[in-house]
């Protein structure tokens, strides 16, 4: 495609977009009210190329918002309007997805679904408020499998209203490299892995270092804010002989602290996209350690150690109180009607047309037996259409023998029961489908515009495994 046809097929997806749904203002579409005591955060965002030593050796070819440095931590305050002005400084096309995050859906940043991709040199206007204080994050959904597998993977922190009174606030961004000893890049993906599971990386880190030392004071209540953010792995996360309990999950608090996994057998799955909030208390004495470790074949990894500083602070597991609640309603299953979905394989088909944000070359994955065709793809229709305030069922039927993460955009939902397993009807965007499983969830539709709904493992969403929901105002 020459350059002269590109900027013309971009003017007219502007056009489109701009008289669409996508297009609206916030306040046209958003059903979430911002603070009107405060006034917005502003703050300039540049999307780059990095170096940093993840695995010894400086590796070139990262991404970031820094050129030497992980993504770093955004923290929001809830209800509070922030803008992010986020300016493309790659060669490529990009865009920012605020992952688990109400927002708008032009604020969700979805190539050509909810606005077109930044290209470089552009800057593009991200605004919202969240209703929803917790743990969140944020990455690309354009060239999402070379961005998000080279480091584009950043934590997002909207705070409570009030301190829950903690003693430190850790954030561990999880996330496989696929490098060499020297630092060197491996292939991202492989056609194998891409029709299977996905493919795991060589390494795994947090925040770019292999088991990095993170400080607390000694007998403190530490948070620790896990988000899986890797393309493929699923995390199984433990901490031996710790005391502690799990306060929320997938940014939502529970109702009830929950046991903390202290042993392989009862460790807590963390699939791509989800996230949990763990509250530790710190070893008494100076200098002593607690491992954050997941269950692996073999042996298991270290993902951090935790170190005790300073004079032992004598907290206790009772003082850990639950979080508030976020403002998510609970469906009305009486009135809900029901959507089926079956998530499959699909070999053999034709190469998705991913345009101009990436494609993998293959398709081996698809949503009711139709792989999606690409971003860019004229013509193609939502998988189901909903008016705003419908109660919803969603029956996610699993017939592949591998697992699925699958993630709804601009919409929460609460999973009710499971052939193979009990579940916990707490408010997620993202639910580890499980191989040969049938997941029912309930939800309302409380959020207009086309919604994204994909498996986040990426080379099986890049090879079919994507669609998405339209929610009519």
């Amino acid at each position: 495609m020459t350059e002269t046809q590109l900027s013309s097929n971009l003017m007219t997806r502007r056009r489109a977009l701009a008289l669409g749904a996508g297009g609206l203002s916030a306040a046209a579409i958003t059903p979430f009210a911002a603070s009107q005591a405060a006034a917005p955060l502003t703050r300039a965002l540049t999307i780059q190329g990095a170096r940093y030593p993840v695995r010894g050796p400086v590796t070139d070819g990262l991404f970031s918002l820094s050129p030497d440095a992980p993504p770093p931590v955004l923290r929001l305050r809830r209800g509070v309007e922030h803008v992010f002005d986020v300016t493309n400084a790659t060669a490529d096309y990009t865009t920012v997805h605020w992952h688990g995050l109400r927002v708008p859906n032009a604020m969700d940043g979805v190539p050509y679904l909810t606005q077109v991709p930044i290209a470089a040199g552009e800057t593009f206007r991200y605004r919202f408020a969240s209703p929803d204080a917790g743990t969140f994050w944020y990455h690309p959904h354009c060239m999402t499998m070379e961005q998000m597998a080279k480091g584009l993977t950043g934590l997002l922190v909207v705070e409570e209203d009030r301190d829950p009174g903690f003693d430190a606030d850790l954030p561990l961004v999880l996330k496989d490299f696929r490098l060499n000893d020297d630092g060197t890049w491996q292939d991202l993906w492989t056609r194998r892995g891409a029709a299977r599971g996905g493919t795991t990386g060589a390494i795994s880190a947090t925040n770019w270092d292999l088991a990095p030392v993170m400080e607390a004071p000694a007998g403190g209540l530490a948070r620790l804010r896990l988000a899986a953010t890797d393309i493929s792995r699923i995390y199984r996360i433990y901490l031996p002989d710790a005391r502690g309990v799990v306060v929320a999950l997938d940014g939502h608090p529970l109702p009830a602290p929950a046991p903390l996994p202290t042993k392989p057998e009862t460790a807590l799955a963390l699939s791509p996209g989800q996230r949990a909030d763990i509250v530790v208390v710190m070893p008494p004495g100076e200098g002593q350690m607690q491992e954050v470790l997941t269950r692996a074949p073999g042996t298991p990894r270290t993902l951090a150690r935790l170190a005790a500083r300073g004079a032992n602070r004598g907290r206790r597991t009772a003082e850990i109180a639950p979080l508030p609640a976020n403002p998510v309603p609970m469906p009305d299953l009486s009135r809900a009607r029901l959507e089926e979905f079956v998530f499959g394989w699909s070999p053999d088909g034709t190469a998705p047309n991913n345009g101009w944000c990436g494609t993998l070359g293959y398709t081996f994955w698809s949503i009711n037996r139709t792989p999606w065709p690409g971003d860019a793809a004229p013509g193609v229709g939502p998988l189901a259409t909903w008016k705003l305030g419908d109660h919803v069922v969603l029956r996610l039927r699993n017939e592949s023998p591998n697992d699925h993460p699958i993630h709804l955009h601009g919409l929460l939902f609460r999973p009710l029961r499971s052939n193979k397993r009990p579940v916990r009807p707490h408010p997620t965007d993202t639910a580890l489908l499980l191989r040969e499983e049938t997941l029912d969830v309930a939800l309302i539709a409380d959020n207009p515009g086309d919604w994204a709904f994909h498996c986040h493992i990426i080379e099986h969403q890049k090879t079919g495994l994507a669609g998405f929901i339209r929610v009519e105002s």
